[in-house]
């Protein structure tokens, strides 16, 4: 009983890393795309 739940409670932890981990990658990519077009502004 006691392996389930640690499996369990390891399964849950992986998920939300993951949410976490996607979340911020994310966030860079909307930021690195920001930069991109405020650079591409100044140009013209």
């Amino acid at each position: 009983m006691l392996i389930f739940t640690l499996a369990a409670a390891m399964t849950l932890a992986m998920l939300i890393a993951t949410a976490f981990g996607l979340h911020q990658e994310a966030q860079r990519v909307r930021l690195e795309n920001r930069i991109r077009s405020d650079r591409t502004d100044y140009r013209w």
